[in-house]
C-alpha cells in the first residue's frame, strides 16, 4: 500500500488553520496516487486541547471541520485524529479518537482506549476509554490502528490492565498504525526506540507512526515520525522539530541507518522551536530579555536570536553599583556577534531612590537579601515597562537549578512570558553554550569561564549561596527526575548534609515555582504541569 506520512505544526482550537493544512496534504497526496494519508492524534483540535474540550462548539467545530475534510477523501483515505461525543449512557462525553475518511464521508472511527494520566498527561480528565478496539480496512488492508498510548503498555513498564494490540492481533492485520502526541524530551527518542522494537517483535508486524510537531506553550513536540519493519528496524524517519511529508509503500520496507542529533543538538533545535512558536501562536514578534554578562541571559539571547532573528529580540543592559565592567563589556560584546540592539539603563539612580524612601524603615539594618531584591524588582520593572510600550514578550532567563532552590527574585528575575531556559539545570547551561560555540564563538569565551554571580552585592558569587554546581545538579536530578528519597540519594555516595540541605531548600521553595512562566519542557520532569506538588506539605522537609 502506498502511504504518505504528514507530520503537521498543528494550533490548538484554530480549525481554520489546522483544516487547510490537513486539506493542502491531502489534495498533496492524492497527486502523487497515494492510496491512505495519516495524520497525528487529535490533529483538527491540536494537542493538548485542555479544557477547550468543556466546551460544546469546540467539540461541534471539531466535527464540522471532519466532515468538510472528508469531502476532500475521494480517491484516498485519510486517518485523522479528533475528539469525538459519545454515544453512551455512562462514562464521560467525549472520546479520543482515530477517524477513517474515504469515499466524502466518515466510514468509521476508532477510540483510544488507554489514556495517560501521569506527569504531563491528564487525558482521563477529558476522555471516556475505549470498551472495545477493531481493526480497520482500508484497500483490502487490514490495519491494527492505534492512538498513541496504545502502543506503550509493554513488559517493564506496564501501566495498565489491558493491551489493544492483544486484541487488534487477533484479526491478523497486515500492520500497525500509530498516531500520536508524544512530546519531547531528551530520553524521548529511547522510549520511542524501545515501545516501537518490542511491538514489531511481539507482533511480527511494521509500525508507522505519526507525531505531532511544534510547541503549545511548555510543551514541545519533536515529530520524528517513522515508519520500522517486522523487526523493529527503522525503514523511514522524518525531520525533527520541522514539518515533513513522506510517502512510503508497504510492500517495499528496507532498515537503513538513521544519523542521529547529539543530545544538546537535539536541546537547541528544541528551544529554538518552543520559543518560535510561542510568539507565532500568540501573534508577537518581538522580545526582551535583561542582559546581565551572566551565562543564562547570554544563552537565552543566543537561542531568541535564532528562534525570532536578530531585529526581534532587544536586550537591555541594566548595571548597578555593583555590576562589573567586564559584565558591561561581554553584554556589548554578545550583543555585537549575535548582531541585535540592545539599550543601557543604569538602575543605580533608581535604587539609591529605593534606598532614601525606605531609610526610615530600614534605620539600623544591614544590607541584606532586600536590598539585593529591590534591584532584581527595578530590573524587573523596566522590563515589563518595556514590554507594555513596545508590545513585546518579556523572556525569563532562570535555569533548572536555581528555580530548584529558590535562588531567584519573585517579580523580579522570575518575570517572564515563558521561561527558555527552567528545564535545564546549570551545568547543562554551560554545556549547551559550548555546543553553540562549537564552531565560532558566539557566547563570549568569558562569559563561560567567569564564576557566576548575580552581581547584586560587592564580590558576590553563587558559590556563597550555592553548593557547587556539579554538586547541586547532581543531587538535584535524582530527587527530582529519579524520584529518590533523601536517604537512597546518601546511599549512592552523595554527602549528607548536601543532600538534607537541597532537598530542603527545593520543597521550601515550592510557593516560588508557582509563581514562575511556563517553562519549555526538555526533560522527563520539568517543573510546571509535570510536576504537582504541595505548597505547604511537611514530607522531606
Amino acid at each position: 500500500m502506498r502511504i504518505a506520512l504528514a507530520q503537521l505544526n498543528f494550533h490548538i482550537g484554530n480549525f481554520e488553520a489546522n483544516e487547510k493544512k490537513i486539506i493542502d496534504s491531502i489534495e498533496h497526496a492524492k497527486n502523487s496516487n497515494v492510496e491512505l494519508i495519516v495524520f497525528s492524534e487529535l490533529a483538527i483540535s491540536g494537542y493538548p486541547p485542555r479544557d477547550f474540550l468543556e466546551f460544546d462548539d469546540f467539540i461541534e467545530e471539531c466535527k464540522n471541520s471532519i466532515e468538510r475534510i472528508a469531502n476532500y477523501c475521494k480517491g484516498i483515505s485519510a486517518i485523522v485524529g479528533t475528539p469525538s461525543k459519545s454515544k453512551q449512557k455512562k462514562g464521560k462525553e467525549l472520546f479520543n479518537t482515530a477517524y477513517l475518511l474515504e469515499d466524502g464521508r466518515v466510514k468509521s472511527l476508532s477510540n483510544k482506549q488507554l489514556l495517560p494520566t501521569y506527569n504531563i498527561f491528564d487525558e482521563n480528565r477529558y476522555f471516556e476509554s475505549a470498551s472495545d478496539v477493531k481493526c480497520i480496512e482500508v484497500n483490502g488492508k487490514k490495519i491494527a490502528l492505534t492512538i498513541c498510548e496504545d502502543l506503550w503498555n509493554i513488559e517493564g513498564s506496564y501501566l495498565y490492565s489491558m493491551s489493544p494490540m492483544e486484541v487488534l492481533i487477533k484479526e491478523k492485520p497486515d500492520f500497525i498504525i500509530n498516531i500520536a502526541a508524544s512530546p519531547f524530551s531528551i530520553k524521548q527518542e529511547e522510549h520511542r526506540k524501545r515501545v516501537f522494537e518490542y511491538n514489531a517483535n511481539k507482533y511480527k508486524l511494521p509500525i508507522i507512526y505519526v507525531n505531532h510537531v511544534g510547541a503549545q506553550t511548555e510543551l514541545i513536540f519533536d515529530g520524528n515520525s517513522q515508519v520500522v519493519d517486522h523487526n523493529g528496524r527503522v525503514v523511514e524517519k522524518l525531520k525533527a522539530f520541522e514539518e515533513d511529508f513522506k510517502i512510503i509503500e508497504t510492500e517495499e520496507l528496507k532498515a537503513k541507518p538513521i544519523k542521529e542529533s547529539s543530545k544538546f543538538e537535539k536541546i537547541e533545535n528544541a528551544l529554538v522551536l518552543g520559543v518560535r512558536d510561542y510568539f507565532k501562536k500568540l501573534n508577537f514578534k518581538t522580545a526582551t530579555l535583561g542582559l546581565s554578562g551572566g551565562i543564562d541571559s547570554a544563552l537565552t539571547l543566543a537561542i531568541a536570536v535564532k528562534a525570532l532573528g536578530k531585529e526581534n529580540v532587544i536586550p537591555l543592559l541594566m548595571p548597578s553599583q555593583f555590576s562589573s565592567d567586564h559584565s558591561i563589556d561581554d553584554s556589548v560584546k554578545l550583543c555585537n556577534n549575535l548582531g541585535c540592539p540592545s539599550h543601557k539603563i543604569a538602575i543605580e539612580p533608581i535604587f539609591n531612590q529605593f534606598d532614601t524612601s525606605l531609610k526610615p524603615l530600614f534605620e539600623g539594618t544591614k544590607f541584606d537579601i532586600a536590598e539585593e531584591n529591590i534591584q532584581s524588582r527595578i530590573r524587573g520593572t523596566l522590563l515589563m515597562a518595556y514590554t507594555n510600550k513596545f508590545g513585546a514578550i518579556l523572556l525569563n532567563t532562570s535555569n533548572k537549578s536555581e528555580l530548584a532552590v529558590g535562588y531567584g527574585t519573585l517579580y523580579g528575575d522570575m518575570a517572564g512570558g515563558i521561561s527558555v531556559l527552567g528545564d535545564l539545570y546549570k551545568t547543562e547551561v554551560f554545556d549547551l553554550c559550548r555546543f553553540i560555540n562549537r564552531d565560532k564563538e558566539v557566547i563570549p569565551e568569558n562569559i563561560i569561564t567567569k564564576p557566576p554571580s548575580a552581581e547584586l552585592r560587592p564580590d558576590q558569587k553563587d558559590s556563597d549561596s550555592l553548593p557547587d554546581y556539579e554538586d547541586l545538579d547532581r543531587v538535584l536530578k535524582l530527587y527530582i527526575e529519579e524520584h529518590l528519597s533523601p536517604t537512597n540519594i546518601i546511599d549512592l555516595g552523595n554527602d549528607e548534609n548536601l543532600v538534607k540541605r537541597t532537598i530542603k531548600m527545593v520543597n521550601i521553595n515550592e510557593y516560588k515555582r508557582h509563581q514562575a512562566p511556563p517553562i519549555l519542557r526538555i526533560s522527563d520532569k520539568a517543573f510546571g504541569m509535570g510536576r504537582r506538588m504541595p505548597i505547604v506539605g511537611k514530607y522531606l522537609t
